[in-house]
């Protein structure tokens, strides 16, 4: 079963999400703005994704525009950042035991079934 990071007011989440249902592809939805994510998952979701932490950042949200556009920080740092404004991860990020992807395009799930 796949997991996906799902953010039902994006369109590339919910283009996604559609993908798997479409697919039939069995899945459970995390609704990560409700969830409390740690750095340490953060971490988990770019070590999975072979993604960097600063990579999983959504650069087009304002709050990276006016505080964090430019500054360098380590991926330990990117974590805790992302963790405690959950709104600048990429989306959406599927998962399947030790692998994922970010599924932008949503074929990109392909890589994991």
């Amino acid at each position: 079963m796949l997991t996906i990071y799902h953010n039902p007011r994006c369109a590339k989440s919910r283009a996604g999400l559609q993908y798997l249902i479409e697919k039939n592809i069995p899945h459970q939805v995390m609704a990560y703005l409700k969830m409390s994510l740690t750095a340490n998952d953060i971490q988990n979701l770019a070590n999975k994704t072979g993604i960097s932490p600063k990579d999983l950042v959504r650069t087009q949200e304002k709050f990276y525009k006016t505080d964090l556009k430019g500054k360098n920080f380590s991926d330990e740092q990117w974590c805790r950042i992302i963790a405690g404004n959950p709104a600048l991860l990429q989306r959406p990020i599927v998962l399947s035991g030790e692998k994922g992807v970010l599924a932008q395009p949503p074929e990109k799930i392909n890589e994991l079934i």
